[in-house]
This record gives C-alpha cells, sequence and structure tokens, in this order.
C-alpha cells in the first residue's frame, strides 16, 4: 500500500511539472518566433524626417537586432525610385496619389493605411519683417515666394489652394521636396514658402508662422504600406504597426499631425 501510494504521488508530481513545463515551451517558442532583427529600410516623404527619425530610433530600442534607415524625398520621386527597382520594405506617402503610382505597379502588399495628414502654412523669415497675414499677401510682386513642385504634395496642396481662393502667383522657384522650399526661407533666400504647419514647426525660430484658411481644403492624407518585395517583411510590418500605435501617434501629433 506504502509503495503504491508513493508511486502515485510521484506520477502525480510528474504529470504537475510536464504541465508546468508546457505553457513555458509555448512561450518561449512563441517570443522566438516573434524576435526581429535586421534592417527595415523606408521611404518617407521629406515632411516625416524629424518625426521618423524619432519613431526608427523608439523602434530599434524595442527590437533590439533591428536598424531602421531611411531615404527621405519628394514622394513623387520616391515612388520612381520604388517601382524602378529600389529594394524598401516600407513606403509612408505624402498623398494618395502618390501611392498609387506603386499599388498601380502591383508594388504594394495589402492595402495602404492613411495613418496622419497634414495642413499648409505659411513659412516666413522670422519675426515676418514683410507683415505677411494672408495666402493673397504672396501675390505682392515684391515678395520673393517660393513653392514645392506641383508634382509633389505640398506643391499640388498649395496649387489646390491657390486655385480655390482664384489667386495666382509666380514663385521665385519651385523646389522638390518640402524641405527644399523651407531651406529657401531659412537661408533668407526667399521671402516666404507654402510648406506643412509640421515643416513650420520644426524649424523652430529659424522660420515664422503664418496660418491661412484656405488651407483646410487642401489638407493631404499620408498613406503607408508594406511593399510586396520587401527584404524583410515582419520587421517591417512590426514598424508600421508602431506608427500606427498610440505611442507612434503621440510622435506624429506632438510634431504637428493630424489624426487621419
Amino acid at each position: 500500500m506504502a509503495g503504491a501510494c508513493v508511486a502515485a504521488l510521484l506520477a502525480s508530481s510528474a504529470c504537475s511539472s510536464s504541465q508546468d513545463a508546457s505553457p513555458m515551451s509555448d512561450s518561449s517558442a512563441s517570443n522566438a518566433s516573434q524576435k526581429l532583427s535586421g534592417t527595415v529600410t523606408v521611404f518617407a516623404a521629406a515632411s516625416l524626417k524629424e518625426s521618423f527619425t524619432t519613431l526608427g530610433a523608439d523602434f530599434e530600442k524595442a527590437h533590439p537586432g533591428t536598424k531602421v534607415t531611411f531615404s527621405f524625398g519628394g514622394s513623387d520621386s520616391l515612388a520612381a525610385s520604388i517601382t524602378g527597382g529600389a529594394p524598401t520594405d516600407v513606403f509612408a506617402a505624402a498623398s494618395p496619389r502618390t501611392m498609387a503610382v506603386v499599388s498601380d505597379a502591383g508594388g504594394v502588399s495589402g492595402t495602404p493605411t492613411t495613418f496622419v495628414r497634414n495642413q499648409l502654412e505659411i513659412a516666413t523669415r522670422p519675426g515676418n519683417p514683410d507683415a505677411i497675414g494672408s495666402l493673397e499677401d504672396l501675390t505682392d510682386p515684391k515678395l520673393k515666394v517660393v513653392l514645392c513642385d506641383r508634382t509633389v504634395p505640398c506643391g499640388a496642396a498649395a496649387q489646390k489652394a491657390l486655385d480655390g481662393s482664384k489667386l495666382k502667383l509666380t514663385p521665385v522657384s519651385y523646389e522638390q521636396d518640402v524641405k527644399g522650399a523651407l531651406t529657401k526661407v531659412v537661408l533668407k533666400e526667399a521671402d516666404a514658402a507654402v510648406v506643412y504647419k509640421t515643416d513650420v514647426r520644426a524649424a523652430g525660430d529659424k522660420v515664422g508662422g503664418v496660418e491661412f484658411p484656405e488651407s483646410a481644403d487642401a489638407v493631404n492624407d499620408y498613406p503607408i504600406a508594406l511593399l510586396k518585395d520587401a527584404p524583410n517583411a515582419a520587421a517591417a510590418k512590426a514598424f508600421i504597426d508602431y506608427v500606427q500605435s498610440a505611442a507612434g501617434q503621440k510622435v506624429l501629433t506632438s510634431a504637428g499631425f493630424l489624426k487621419p
């Protein structure tokens, strides 16, 4: 009897140990399968530079062993590079139209998602010495005004605002991305530029900012997508998820982006 009881207790103990070990093994396997590594290559609109640089650093801290590299520029040129075969994991564009260039070519995996929106603002020299107070003021021929090229989202939005107001102006130059337009004002090569609110905020005291009501009718949606031939699809998807998470959205809205 005593021997039988001891045997039963040992069997019970063995079963208990086996049951306790099973979840631990499953958990370890799950964590191993979810561990991310390698480089995530992100092509993103120039206006996302400051925010995405922060998000990339945060992502790397959360996932040791990963590296997020960025190529910032005009959305149209980025789209052309992607369709031309540039190895890329993620594309974040400043307009649905430029994202469509890639998706229509079959380069997107799944459906692009709008993750933020952005609104235009007039960047002036510090202190606004020319007393610019409206979009109409930019039509003054004495002012040197810079716009983004109409082929890029910030330029298309600016032209939409001008057309809606029936205003016409002749800029001293058209720039290939929003940072190029802003830089002209920072370097005092222009008196004003129509850029995004986020760029005015990122520039700090290097420029002044003037809001104008017409910008409400020319707000740009920013879509993000995993690319079909992404070299590091698992980590790329995780990065996109982070951009859309509460923590990621907090970084973006604090930079001046609007929620989708």
